[in-house]
């Protein structure tokens, strides 16, 4: 089924941690990633119990999380894999490859529970392997989400960084995909256009309620994204901001997966 709903994208794309983010959306009907801005482990949990059923991955920020102990992440980790999630540890690392192999164990050893990492591409292809490196230290399997555009304002991603960027990553095996700009669909679309079939392009800055968000964060329409080009939507306060989170991820992933099948038709 999920050759058939992904169409392209799936015929294109060999890599097993792509087939296995559209194998679980497709067993959700839904292409939800959620930013799971909590600071502790209770609200992290509770968050979990509420939305699991309709968000395909939780996106982290694990140096965010006050009471953070290696047996409580791992608890945690353990529950979002049996709910069928992915975990996106957003760490947007930056620096050599041989620091980010580093940086993937350290105190929070990503390597051993992050499916996917963002990193910019600032100090050239090298941060791709050193990342890998780092999974393969643990015989795991992952991914890395290159931001190719931001959706804040005033954003220093300009085009011919993001064609750089664009270049490299695609004839990267350990890319998994890109980061998109979710607030401008014709961005995504531009996006898309100059990737072709084989790399995923995930989005932040969605949100139903379009416009200008805090601190500079602008957002934009799922549908839109989805239709545009984007393979998953990362929403954050529109799900965990509402009053009852479990109906507003069900509303996101009933909108991104309509809109994937509109766009395979």
């Amino acid at each position: 089924m999920s050759a058939d709903v992904w169409g392209a994208r799936w015929s294109a794309n060999g890599s097993l941690i792509a087939r296995r983010w559209m194998e679980a959306c497709t067993a959700k009907k839904s292409l939800v990633i959620l930013a799971a801005d909590r600071q502790d482990m209770a609200g992290l949990n509770q968050l979990l119990e509420l939305v699991h059923e309709h968000v395909v991955a939780l996106k982290t920020h694990v140096d965010l999380v006050k009471d953070w102990t290696p047996e409580a992440w791992g608890a945690f980790c353990a529950k979002a894999e049996g709910f069928g999630m992915l975990i996106f540890e957003d760490r947007k690392f930056a620096d050599i490859g041989k620091i980010s192999k580093q940086q993937m164990g350290g105190i929070y050893d990503i390597r051993s529970w992050a499916d996917l990492v963002t990193s910019h591409l600032i100090s050239g292809p090298d941060v791709v392997n050193g990342l890998q490196a780092g999974w393969e230290e643990v015989s795991r399997e992952g991914g890395i989400l290159l931001l190719a555009q931001m959706s804040s304002r005033g954003n220093l991603l300009n085009q011919d960084y993001s064609d750089e960027v664009v270049r490299i990553g695609k004839e990267q095996d350990g890319v998994f995909g890109f980061i998109g700009n979710g607030s401008e669909a014709t961005n995504i679309a531009a996006l898309r256009q100059r990737l072709g079939d084989e790399k995923m392009i995930w989005t932040p800055g969605i949100n139903l309620q379009v416009g200008d968000g805090e601190l500079g964060q602008r957002y934009g329409n799922p549908r839109d994204a989805v239709l545009a080009g984007a393979d998953g939507i990362i929403v954050g306060s529109g799900i965990h901001g509402m009053n009852d989170p479990c109906h507003a991820a069900r509303t996101y992933a009933d909108a991104s997966w309509q809109a994937l099948l509109e766009r395979n038709e």
